[in-house]
């Protein structure tokens, strides 16, 4: 009875909070609920970013729900990967049943069903609101990266981006770089290699031929306009919760570099434009990305690096960031030391190697009186988990062993025409749905090489007054198309420069992606 009651006292310190909070659960000993010991995760650390793992099966899912929904309960707007398609049912209401009541009457509380306001999200043809980015706005240090690129193609790229900013040439998509690049190895190279040094075609190839496999993931349809305004995910419903922004990339698994191409320049752009907070009392916007191996196991060591930075980071903008997977080893170290929040599932030990991820896994939560608990990781149930989080201190709370709570809304996927209702009532479907293929890079280019072709034809070459003739047609080409881009085109070398204070990236003043 006294290791019960010192049990509890360090339960109710540890998890006392003064500021907002919302209850995940009820802390167990020896396996069985423990009355009034509640587990509750402080608002104001939420932007400390955190993990939810454990094996398939486990509860990982519900679990994300849950804090989803405490999270838009409080005026919270959330972002979340939805890998396996089975998190929009955040927007229908739950049913009650029997093992829900049982559940209750151990952690103590009432259950109330409740839908939540959603928004579904798209980087390809699934339906909800097109997230879109122009290239010009991706910029090239970040287009370098995600391509991989060495140093001396990289600065090719920086070259192009720069000449293009010089001549007024958008480049909005993915065409109008592959038309820069052709240009550059070709009809323009002489012109170009004046004022900007020497172009190897070698390197032209390279990323060309780097660009096409992006193309070939589907990027065509990432890049391009109307670009995504991030503020669009930082939204309150009318009955003031915090929007669910619910992204559908179950169609993208096996496309890797897209998705880890969306997540870097998502992270970036908000580290960009959003202003420094500090310690806020809850966060702007949580994000949530299952399945997060996709991330880790596919990216280069330049991607890591640039994740590992801006995780560092944007924190003091607002922003949390919430990574669920099956192994916590999934996730490389540096990034785990900056994990405030984490809800461990289950494990199974099946070989050596899962006996000795459990030991390594153990290791990582604070060390109990109450617990052995490289024993217990194998031994949790169900919609059970070890919690650990940081007080309003900063300070780790006690490890405990933690019975869940139950989402309100669905546990299930909506239907075909839930899914059209939610889509036909979006005001931001409308805002995004029309693609939009603006005069840029590609038109300027190709017409300026189809009037040199019809000149040539169409006369003997005269030496006198040629380089007259070429600098006329190239003024008339300014004047009349891309003239009209200079602003755009302004706005993105300022959010380009800005940019480079993380390599990325810095502060816009346009409030969209990248």
């Amino acid at each position: 009875m006294a290791n019960k009651d010192a049990f509890l006292e360090s339960i109710k310190n540890g998890y006392t909070f003064k500021g907002e909070h919302f209850k995940l659960g009820c802390a167990m000993l020896d396996g069985e609920v423990v009355t009034g010991a509640d587990v509750f995760l402080p608002l104001k650390m939420m932007n400390r970013h955190g993990l939810i793992a454990g094996a398939t099966g486990t509860g990982k899912t519900k679990t994300l729900q849950i804090i989803a929904e405490g999270l838009s309960d409080a005026s919270v707007p959330v972002l979340l990967m939805d890998i396996k398609g089975d998190l929009s049912g955040i927007a229908a209401a739950g049913t009650d049943n029997p093992k829900i009541a049982e559940r209750y009457q151990k952690i103590g509380g009432t259950w109330s069903a409740a839908a939540y306001p959603s928004e579904l999200l798209s980087l390809s043809q699934e339906k909800g609101v097109r997230l879109r980015a122009t290239v010009s706005e991706f910029g090239p240090v970040l287009l370098t990266k995600i391509l991989e690129l060495n140093d001396t193609q990289g600065g090719l790229v920086a070259m192009l981006f720069k000449y293009c900013d010089d001549n007024k040439l958008p480049l909005l998509d993915l065409k109008d770089f592959k038309k820069i690049l052709q240009y550059c190895s070709d009809a323009g190279k002489a012109d170009m290699e004046k004022d900007y040094g020497k172009i190897s075609t070698t390197s032209t190839g390279t990323i060309l031929r780097k660009v096409i496999e992006l193309e070939q993931q589907g990027a065509e349809l990432f890049f391009g306009e109307k670009s995504f305004e991030v503020d669009d995910l930082m939204r309150i419903s009318d009955d003031g919760r915090g929007m669910i922004s619910i992204l559908r990339v179950n169609d993208i698994q096996d496309r890797p570099k897209l998705f880890s191409t969306f997540m870097l320049s998502l992270l970036a752009e908000l580290y960009a434009t959003l202003p420094e907070e500090g310690d806020m009392d809850k966060p702007k916007l949580v994000m949530f990305i299952d399945e997060a191996h996709l991330i880790f196991n596919e990216a280069s060591d330049a991607l890591l690096k640039q994740i590992d930075t801006i995780i560092k980071l944007i924190r003091s903008k607002g922003v949390g960031i919430f990574f669920c997977t099956q192994n916590p080893m999934d996730v490389p170290a540096s990034v785990l030391g900056q994990l405030g929040l984490k809800v461990q599932h289950a494990l199974r030990a099946f070989t050596a190697n899962d006996r000795k991820t459990i030991k390594q896994t153990a290791e990582n939560y604070p060390l109990s009186d109450f617990y052995k608990t490289d024993d217990l990781l194998t031994q949790i149930g169900i919609g059970e988990a070890l919690i650990t989080c940081l007080n309003e201190k900063g300070v780790p709370t006690p490890l405990a062993a933690t019975m869940l709570t139950s989402p309100r809304s669905r546990m299930d996927v909506l239907t075909p025409a839930e899914i059209d209702g939610l889509v036909n009532n979006s005001k931001l479907v409308k805002k995004y749905s029309q693609v939009i293929d603006s005069e840029s890079a590609y038109e300027i280019l190709t017409a300026k090489l189809q009037d040199a072709a019809e000149k040539t034809a169409a006369a003997p070459a005269a030496q006198t007054g040629k380089g007259k003739e070429e600098k006329g047609m190239f003024e008339q080409v300014l004047e009349s198309s891309a003239m009209k881009q200079a602003g755009r085109t302004a706005a993105n070398i300022i959010t380009r420069s800005l940019l480079g204070a993380l390599g990325l990236g810095g502060k816009s003043s346009k409030k969209s992606w990248f």
